[in-house]
């Protein structure tokens, strides 16, 4: 295949895919119902969400599954975002905490054009994956962060680059710090896209990592013995479970089920399961009966 990227290797850009992929770590791991059960589900958001979306018991667990993994996804996504640009010249991504905390740095000696008309041969950049993921706090703490570092460095502008931007720009940030609306030329906001083309010079290179990304993707996954696709053993353990009850039918044995994951130690559940130990007044080992009966199913 003709590699498509100018401003990247194939090789750096397999890489860096990999490195990414191999961030997710034991969020690969299969799901059983006690990593399910580990913050405790709400059973009742449960039965609303698969009532009112007309969705089956597996695709509702595997909903709630995939928004668990996801929770903690998005620091990846950060990293791939982030850590690209080690690859890709005049920019520098400092290490954690390191060089001022910056995400990326870009400097050249040519020197960079601002829209507003300024020249700087510096950029200090702040990544954030989303516009939207920050609070009034963080927003003013992050912009008092920009202007020290413009006033310890009268060549630079300090960047707000945000993956997914509410458009393509690159505008002034305007936020409010200490109450007070603020503005600078040189702090700005940054579509994804805009910083890919200042970097690179090339305008659409974003939309071209884009358009290979998917491809690359599916090759590492396909070549890595060590990336597996993970076989989650919820729904198996819940059926189990729900055989016990003794209810029909079989949609309301699995709602008391997913029940049990919340309310297994309140008034009334305890004794709707026919499993040996419940019913006893050792709340603190109901839950732990509970998963080791559920398990047995995979283990046979």
């Amino acid at each position: 295949m003709h590699w498509e990227l100018d401003f990247i290797s194939e090789q750096d850009f397999v890489k860096h895919v990999e490195d990414t992929i191999t961030k997710y770590g034991d969020k690969l791991e299969p799901y059983d119902i006690k990593r399910f059960n580990s913050n405790i589900i709400d059973p009742i958001k449960m039965l609303f969400d698969k009532t009112v979306y007309n969705v089956s018991w597996e695709e509702i667990v595997g909903n709630e599954i995939f928004r668990q993994r996801d929770k903690s996804n998005n620091n990846d996504i950060g990293y791939f975002h982030q850590r690209i640009f080690k690859y890709i010249a005049n920019c520098h991504v400092p290490e954690n905490g390191q060089e001022g905390g910056w995400d990326v740095i870009y400097k050249n000696e040519a020197g960079i054009n601002l829209p507003d008309g300024d020249t700087v041969h510096t950029i200090y950049v702040e990544m954030k994956n989303k516009h939207n993921t920050m609070n009034s706090a963080s927003a003013g703490k992050t912009y008092i962060k920009m202007q020290d570092q413009l006033l310890k460095d009268d060549d630079c502008a300090c960047f707000l680059v945000e993956a997914i931007a509410k458009s393509s720009q690159n505008i002034k940030w305007e936020t409010t710090v200490n109450g007070n609306r603020v503005s600078h030329k040189r702090i700005r906001r940054v579509s994804m896209d805009q910083f890919y083309a200042m970097v690179t010079g090339e305008e659409d290179a974003f939309y071209k990592m884009c358009m290979v990304l998917p491809e690359v993707i599916q090759r590492v996954v396909s070549s890595n013995k060590a990336v597996k696709v993970p076989e989650d053993t919820v729904v198996e353990e819940l059926k189990r479970i729900a055989a016990k009850t003794n209810i029909k039918p079989d949609d309301l044995a699995m709602a008391m089920a997913i029940n049990m994951l919340g309310f297994g130690t309140y008034k009334g559940f305890c004794g709707g399961l026919k499993i040996d130990g419940f019913g006893e007044n050792d709340e603190g080992k109901m839950l732990e009966r509970l998963y080791a009966y559920a398990s047995q199913i995979v283990k046979k």
